[in-house]
């Protein structure tokens, strides 16, 4: 546990560094709440510790163990369902997705797009995150039948970005950049494990496959269907 909090330290100094050298030498001021910020540093480095133990013991191993039974039991069905599901309920519960969301919302509704009441807001809110949760439940389930035939990835990503680029010609300005952002924020904490542990564990499973050539770009497609199917959300909304 000492290694991997050494190790957090590691990564997040120089995120440290840079906020510490612009805020005294370039802004030339005190940091404020010294106290309060230190507190925060600290559940910072603990909370990047005990999340990146919890992937190594939890998550990537559990999202390799259910690949692997999928694949000896054969049920194609059955892994397109569990595919979407864990697209699905990973990207639901993204804390990221969350807030964007909610600011997304906010706007929306001081822009005049939709009414200002809460309840107006909430619902556009909650539309955006079932659109981009059902999105890359999506992507998965096509990132999964790709590793089944062995399709290159380029060729479908090139596709993806293709179509990206058409709906945003007919998409309502207001909702762009929104889609643009829903593309990345839903690659966070929660989704990024488990898709990945999938892709892994799948094309381990399956003879003729590369993990390192198959395995990843699950993830390439989950940022890549939200963009459009955002978009289409907007052009209707």
């Amino acid at each position: 546990m000492l290694s991997l909090i050494r190790s957090s330290i590691r990564d997040l100094l120089p995120v440290f560094l840079v906020v510490a050298f612009f805020q005294l030498a370039v802004l030339r001021q005190p940091i404020p709440n010294i106290g309060d910020l230190l507190i925060g540093v600290v559940l910072v480095v603990l909370g990047l510790t005990f999340f990146t133990r919890g992937l190594e013991q939890g998550l990537f191993p559990i999202g390799e163990a259910i690949a692997h039974a999928f694949a000896r039991k054969g049920s194609l069905v059955w892994l397109l369902l569990f595919a979407f599901a864990l697209g699905f309920s990973t990207t639901i519960a993204e804390p990221a997705l969350i807030a964007i969301a909610e600011e997304a919302a906010k706007v929306a509704a001081q822009a005049g797009a939709i009414d200002a009441d809460l309840q107006s807001m909430r619902n556009y809110a909650r539309g955006l995150r079932v659109t981009v949760a059902f999105s890359v439940g999506i992507a998965i389930v096509v990132g999964v039948f790709r590793i089944l035939k062995g399709w290159p990835l380029h060729y479908l990503i090139i596709g993806g970005y293709i179509i990206v680029v058409v709906i945003t010609i007919f998409a309502p300005p207001e909702i762009i950049g929104i889609a643009y952002d829903s593309g990345g924020v839903t690659t966070s904490t929660v989704t990024v494990p488990m898709v990945t542990a999938l892709g892994v564990g799948l094309a381990t499973s399956i003879r003729g496959r590369n993990p390192l050539v198959d395995g990843f770009g699950l993830i390439a497609f989950a940022s890549l269907t939200p963009m459009i199917f955002v978009m289409i959300y907007g052009m209707f909304i």
